[in-house]
């Protein structure tokens, strides 16, 4: 009886579903060419609630420019966008007058909410200069209750986020969510989960989360072993099935990998370019308020 009692207490282990390598980069505005990871076949919306897109714009060398790479002003309502400096810097504005750069190691967390106008170019300086850019844009759907919400900002400086150090001198980085016993700077509206672990070469990590979570990896840096028998390759995507505890990553080389995960919302999606709703009125409601002018003005 004991061992029943053990076997059912024990964590199963998550298994990895899919390996996906890079697809092929588009371009966002002419200042981010990025691999769309998601919402793309398999990966759907659904699948990978609470999260809806993901694009990484993989290291790339930009030229010195005095006009700024960018996207110019555009809507956003229903949902918020996390970007991820990992290398150059990033220049918001939006149409409620907020703004702000981020730099490397920084996090820029947009609840768009009720809606607003905004944009976003490569840093002035470091756009005249040129050099070494990549990022990451991480959509997170927010709930019916919650989609309109009033919009705000939250700027996550590399120095705010929580960390816990690895053995041969790695650590991770808590963006949001807890590891460790210690707790990530962001607020988020249904439980999420998103860490940089920042690993030595032949450092593991364990992670545990609920079952039932959609759980992803993305190698920013270098490679791992998953779960010690899948390879995950630099600038690929491991998706992991959602019964299961937990898993675990082995450094095969120096890296960075962003491990997000969180609680799906399970409630429908309707999607139409930059608005996240819930049903096909919404997303006419939406559209006729951006036409009314009811998300303010952005000067381009």
């Amino acid at each position: 009886m004991e061992m029943t009692a053990q076997s059912k207490t024990a964590k199963q282990t998550k298994k990895v579903e899919r390996i996906v390598a890079p697809p092929p980069r588009h371009w966002v505005g002419d200042g981010f060419n990025v691999h769309g990871f998601f919402p793309h076949g398999p990966l759907t919306g659904e699948r990978m609630s609470p999260f809806f897109l993901l694009d990484y714009n993989a290291l790339t060398d930009f030229p010195p420019r005095e006009e700024p790479f960018g996207v110019g002003p555009h809507p956003h309502r229903g949902f918020e966008t996390v970007t991820i400096a990992y290398k150059g810097k990033v220049e918001h504005h939006d149409s409620r007058g907020g703004g702000g750069i981020i730099g490397e190691g920084d996090v820029q967390w947009m609840t768009a909410g009720s809606g607003l106008l905004h944009k976003e170019f490569h840093e002035q300086e470091s756009n005249r200069k040129g050099g070494p850019f990549q990022m990451v844009q991480l959509w997170v759907n927010l709930p019916a209750k919650d989609k309109m919400t009033e919009p705000k900002y939250q700027t996550i400086t590399n120095a705010e986020m929580g960390r816990v150090k690895l053995p041969l001198g790695g650590e991770v980085e808590i963006i949001a969510g807890e590891f460790g016993g210690v707790k990530g700077p962001a607020t988020t509206f249904t439980p999420v989960h998103l860490y940089n672990l920042k690993m030595k070469q032949g450092e593991t990590v364990e992670l545990a989360f609920p079952s039932g979570y959609t759980t992803a990896l993305l190698a920013v840096e270098g490679s791992a072993l998953v779960n010690s028998d899948e390879k995950l390759p630099v600038n690929s995507l491991a998706l992991f099935e959602r019964d299961g505890e937990q898993l675990r990553v082995a450094a095969l080389e120096d890296g960075i990998f962003l491990l997000m995960s969180g609680e799906p919302l399970n409630e429908p999606i309707a999607q139409y370019g930059p608005f996240l709703m819930n049903t096909q009125a919404e997303i006419a409601q939406a559209i006729d308020d951006y036409r009314q002018g009811k998300f303010g003005y952005l000067e381009g």
